[in-house]
C-alpha cells in the first residue's frame, strides 16, 4: 500500500501548554465507543469524574464542554487523562488530533489541521513543501472508481502548481485555480481532454470588475454554524483586510492536498475549489494575523462537516458563491 505525506508532516509535535488555542478549548470531543466504555468503567476518582462529563446524543458520546473548556484540560494546559494514565488512555479524536488520515483502499493520506495553532505555523512558513511516498504493509482493494481517480491523481499537481506561480499575484493564482477546477469538472463530466489556458483567469476577473459584492459573502459565512465569539466578531470586520497575501496561497495549497481527491465520493471538484476560493477571498478582507486568522478560520469552517456541506450544497446556488462574485472580488482587490 502506498502511504502519502507532506515533507512537513513529520515536524508537527503537539507544544501542549505553550498553545495559543488548545484544542481542549471550546469544543465538545467527540468520543469513541471503546474509549467511552473503558472510562466508565474505571473504579476511581478520574473515572468518576469522566462519568459526569461524558453524554450521549445522537447514538455519539461526547466529552461535555464546561465553560469554555473540557473538564480534563488541567490549569497547566496539559490533560489529566494523559497526565494520569498515559498518551494510550486518551479516546482516539484526542490521540490523532490535528493529524488527518484518508484512506482510499489502495493507498493513504497523512496530513495536518490547519485549526490546530502549531501545525498552522508549520504549513504557513514552509517553503516548498513536497510529497513524499513510502510502500508500507496492508491496503485493500479500492473502493472508487478508478478512471476518475487516475483523473484527479494526475490533476493535481498542476493545481498546486498554479498556486506556487509567483509570476502573478495571488488574486490571479486563485482566480485560475477556480478556473482550473471548472476545467477538470468538464473532463470528470466527460468532455474531451484539451490544454488548460490560464490567460483566461485575468480575461475573466477584468469581465467581473467591480461586480463583486463582498457583504453577501461575509453573509453567507455569518448564517453558517459559529463556534467562537472571536469568528462573531471578526466578520463584520470584513473590509478591514489584512496586509498580508501568500498566506493565502499556503491555505490553498494545503486545501487542494486535503479536498481534491474527496472528489471521488461524488464527482464534484468544481464545487470544492469553490470552497478554497471563497474562503480565501473571505480571508483577504478580514482583520488580523495571518496565523490567528487562517487558523480561526480552519477551526471554524474546516472542523464542522455541516459548514462544509452548507458551503458545498451552496456552491452553485448562493449568490455569494457565483463566480462572478468571487471573480469580482478577486479583480477589485
Amino acid at each position: 500500500m502506498e502511504l502519502i505525506y507532506p515533507s512537513y508532516y513529520k515536524k508537527f509535535k503537539c507544544i501542549a501548554g505553550a498553545c495559543p488555542d488548545s484544542c481542549c478549548h471550546e469544543w465538545d470531543v467527540q468520543v469513541d465507543p471503546e474509549a467511552a466504555e473503558r472510562y466508565r468503567a474505571m473504579e476511581c476518582e478520574l473515572g468518576d469524574d469522566l462519568r459526569r462529563y461524558l453524554y450521549d446524543e445522537d447514538g455519539e458520546t461526547y466529552m461535555r464542554n464546561e465553560n469554555g473548556r473540557c473538564p480534563m484540560w488541567r490549569d497547566d494546559g496539559l490533560c489529566r487523562i494523559q497526565a494520569e494514565l498515559g498518551h494510550e488512555a486518551l479516546c482516539q479524536v484526542c490521540q490523532q488530533f490535528p493529524r488527518l488520515r484518508q484512506d482510499y483502499g489502495d493507498f493513504v493520506e497523512l496530513g495536518l489541521e490547519m485549526s490546530c495553532p502549531e501545525a498552522a505555523r508549520i504549513m504557513l512558513t514552509c517553503e516548498d513543501w513536497h510529497l513524499v511516498s513510502e510502500e508500507v504493509p496492508g491496503g485493500d482493494e479500492p473502493d472508487y472508481d478508478e478512471e476518475l481517480m487516475a483523473l484527479l491523481r494526475r490533476s493535481r499537481p498542476a493545481a498546486l502548481e498554479l498556486l506556487r506561480d509567483r509570476s502573478v499575484s495571488v488574486n490571479v493564482r486563485l482566480a485560475r485555480l477556480l478556473l482550473y477546477g471548472y476545467h477538470i469538472q468538464a473532463r470528470i463530466d466527460g468532455g474531451k481532454e484539451a490544454p488548460f489556458d490560464p490567460s483566461q483567469a485575468e480575461k475573466l476577473m477584468a469581465q467581473c470588475a467591480g461586480q463583486g459584492n463582498a457583504g453577501a459573502l461575509v453573509a453567507f459565512y455569518q448564517d453558517l454554524e459559529i463556534l467562537t465569539d472571536r469568528w462573531t466578531e471578526k466578520l463584520p470586520r470584513a473590509g478591514e483586510g489584512p496586509i498580508w497575501r501568500e498566506e493565502l496561497c499556503k491555505l490553498a495549497e494545503y486545501q487542494v492536498y486535503r479536498y481534491f481527491y474527496q472528489a471521488v465520493s461524488d464527482w464534484d471538484l468544481a464545487a470544492r475549489m469553490k470552497l478554497i476560493v471563497a474562503g480565501c477571498v473571505l480571508l483577504s478582507r478580514l482583520p488580523g494575523e495571518a496565523l490567528e486568522t487562517i487558523q480561526l478560520y480552519a477551526k471554524e469552517i474546516e472542523n464542522d462537516a455541516e459548514n462544509v456541506d452548507a458551503i458545498l450544497d451552496g456552491a452553485f446556488t448562493e449568490r455569494a458563491m457565483t463566480d462572478v462574485n468571487l471573480l469580482g472580488l478577486l479583480a477589485t482587490d
